[in-house]
């Protein structure tokens, strides 16, 4: 798994989707979540080295995240992906058994700082089902696993539209917060298209 091609894909999607992000987020939170994730992203990538073994990248990605972003995505993903990294430690190859215990030691970390379940409306939402889907499918391998994760994301993010927000800044909203997309779930759809699009082949 080229873990550096897998952070420099997440930085272009969100960036490509930094808009629609922001625009989520201006309904139920602060209205930043777009902006704040694309510059952590961007200064992410540009701090990464190809010759990184697959943890460090995403250490050093994740570190970058929290100090560069704003908000709670920045704490967020970057606890995500420094759990995942030390996961990983400093094998040079990464297939999908261990990549699926990262992926599990990040939801963890999430959930730890977040304190968020699912069904809450945050980004667990669409973590959750996508690291159990990524486990069950690790077996026929990583472009597969990929795909499963991806496709779970994907579902557990349109699942948050019904939802009354429980945890993070779209609680404050009460019922309010019913009927729209979280910001924080449909980020993560793409943190995991991006592995789909590196993986895929």
């Amino acid at each position: 798994m080229d873990a550096y091609a897998w952070m420099i894909r997440f930085s272009e999607l969100v960036t490509a989707d930094a808009e629609r992000l922001t625009r989520l987020d201006s309904a139920i939170g602060d209205g930043d979540h777009g902006s704040n994730l694309d510059r952590g992203l961007r200064a992410a990538a540009e701090a990464l080295s190809k010759d990184l073994p697959p943890g460090k990248v995403l250490i050093t990605a994740g570190r970058t995240l929290v100090s560069k972003t704003g908000g709670a995505s920045g704490p967020l993903y970057g606890t995500a992906l420094r759990r995942a990294g030390k996961s990983l430690g400093d094998a040079a190859e990464v297939g999908a058994a261990e990549l699926g215990a990262a992926l599990r030691a990040a939801l963890e970390g999430v959930q730890e700082l977040g304190k968020a379940s699912e069904g809450d409306k945050t980004m667990v939402d669409a973590l959750a089902p996508a690291v159990a889907a990524f486990e069950a499918s690790a077996g026929e391998g990583l472009p597969a696993a990929a795909r499963a994760a991806l496709d779970a994301a994907e579902k557990g993010a349109e699942a948050t539209v019904p939802l009354q927000a429980r945890k993070g800044r779209a609680s404050y909203l009460g019922p309010r917060s019913v009927g729209h997309l979280d910001p924080g779930a449909a980020s993560t759809v793409l943190l995991f298209r991006a592995l789909a699009d590196v993986t895929d082949g």
